[in-house]
């Protein structure tokens, strides 16, 4: 397969497109100019070229009258172009690599569908125009145009085959960065998927207002969030780190708020301090924001959660 791209200064957009069609054909060549034979021999061009045809792998969103876009009325680039055509292939081939999972079309499609909605469609809106980057000009976009060579390597490199090949091989690392991210992505997705049945088969404890779960990286917060209204705080193994955790339940995904803080006497201690308040000898630590706290034992744990809801119950519950 041959992929064209254009040549020149490139953007987050095209960057994923294309390494969203060499995660899927990783034997391809990358060619990036603005010739047009060159373009009409390729199998995909991205981002040139002046047609959107996914049948004959034409994936450009600037010629005259091209207004596709999201149902939500988010505007297509050729990020969200390619994702769309290739995206669910994109997410099953990753699970399948890096996860050992087979997705079946259904999951792949909507996992792709997610990172459409979290990620892709903020590489178009930038590309069009149609939304600033993250505050201090870090968003992803942003990070990928840094790939760019500046006014002092053009200085440098003049006009001519090494500036091309410079640029190229910057072009290479924003596709490295942008497949990490869509690896990491999809990993974390299917983790979600696979954690389901073990945070819904969880032990329970103290009537229901705690949860405790055997490995402590197990993504919770939506399920707990969602299906058991009556946690307030949930206990796990950190096994990386050989401790016992005890966490707040947030009351929505974008929100600090808890359905019960952790007593605010423990806030901001550690080791002898914490253990001092809570009379639980092996205590390590408490966030000042009181959302989490750590001890060195299951006992240990267990008698802290024990002391939370005690505070719990004495005063207000976020609902």
């Amino acid at each position: 397969m041959v992929v064209v791209t254009h040549s020149g200064k490139f953007h987050a957009d095209d960057a994923w497109a294309v390494a969203v069609l060499f995660i899927l054909y990783p034997d391809s060549e990358l060619v990036r100019t603005r010739d047009p034979a060159t373009i009409e021999a390729a199998d995909f061009a991205i981002d040139v070229g002046g047609i959107h045809d996914p049948a004959t792998g034409r994936f450009d969103h600037h010629q005259k009258g091209f207004d596709t876009a999201r149902p939500s009325g988010v505007p297509y680039a050729s990020a969200g172009l390619v994702w769309r055509e290739y995206g669910a292939r994109c997410v099953a081939s990753l699970a399948l690599q890096h996860t050992g999972q087979t997705l079946g079309p259904e999951a792949a499609q909507q996992m792709a569908y997610a990172i459409d909605a979290d990620i892709v469609q903020y590489l178009d809106l930038s590309d069009v125009g149609a939304a600033k980057n993250a505050p201090g000009g870090y968003g992803l976009s942003a990070v990928v145009s840094g790939f760019n060579p500046n006014w002092m390597d053009e200085q440098r490199l003049g006009y001519g085959e090494a500036a091309d090949a410079y640029r190229l091989s910057q072009f290479r690392k924003a596709m490295a960065l942008l497949t990490d991210i869509m690896i990491n992505s999809v990993k974390y997705r299917v983790g979600a998927l696979l954690a389901l049945e073990q945070v819904r088969g969880a032990e329970v404890l103290e009537g229901g207002r705690l949860l405790f779960l055997n490995n402590g990286a197990l993504p919770w917060t939506a399920v707990v969030r969602k299906e058991m209204p009556k946690v307030l705080f949930v206990i796990s193994h950190s096994i990386a780190e050989q401790r016992y955790m005890i966490h707040a339940v947030p009351v929505s995904a974008d929100s600090f708020d808890a359905r019960a803080d952790l007593p605010a006497s423990w806030a901001g201690l550690r080791d002898a301090d914490l253990a001092r308040v809570t009379g639980v000898p092996d205590a390590t630590f408490c966030h000042n924001g009181r959302f989490i706290a750590a001890a060195k034992s299951y006992e240990g744990i267990r008698e802290l959660a024990r002391l939370a809801l005690l505070d719990a119950a004495q005063g207000p519950v976020a609902d």
